[in-house]
């Protein structure tokens, strides 16, 4: 048996060139862009998330359990598994407050662009009665010329 045939058909069509980068399930590269500098932002920070009071709560307990049975280092390690949660409760607040402020901020913005808008509105409906006014006041003027002239 010659593995090495399969092997060679099933990876002939892989390019190697790029070494960075990969491929998704749908064909397109992902760019493998960690460098130093980089914005990147986990989009799902985990699995249990939603679950993160929960988790804080479990792991202080285990911690404050084995605290009390003398064992400082497991301890410490609950301790710290409490503390990842706590980040991942704060981040995940402050990514629904940005969205939250930036919701409002559209919202007073759509507001100044309508009120705007209404204010131009007047502006234009003021002028076009203006006008019609000084048309009237014209058309009125040219016949009374007009009928002294006759």
């Amino acid at each position: 048996m010659r593995n090495f045939k399969n092997n060679f058909r099933r990876n002939r069509y892989n390019n190697h060139t790029e070494r960075n980068s990969l491929k998704n399930d749908n064909g397109g590269k992902i760019i493998n862009n960690l460098q130093n500098g980089s914005n990147f932002i986990r989009k799902n920070s985990g699995r249990n998330n939603h679950n993160a009071p929960k988790l804080i709560e479990k792991y202080s307990s285990l911690a404050r359990e084995a605290l009390s049975n003398g064992d400082k280092i497991l301890s410490e390690n609950y301790y710290q598994h409490a503390e990842h949660f706590i980040r991942v409760l704060g981040d995940k607040d402050s990514i629904s407050n940005k969205n939250q402020i930036s919701k409002e901020k559209i919202k007073v913005e759509s507001e100044l662009i309508e009120e705007k808008n209404d204010q131009n509105q007047k502006k234009i409906d003021s002028f076009d009665a203006e006008k019609s006014e000084q048309l009237a006041t014209t058309e009125n003027w040219l016949i009374q010329i007009l009928k002294h002239s006759i």
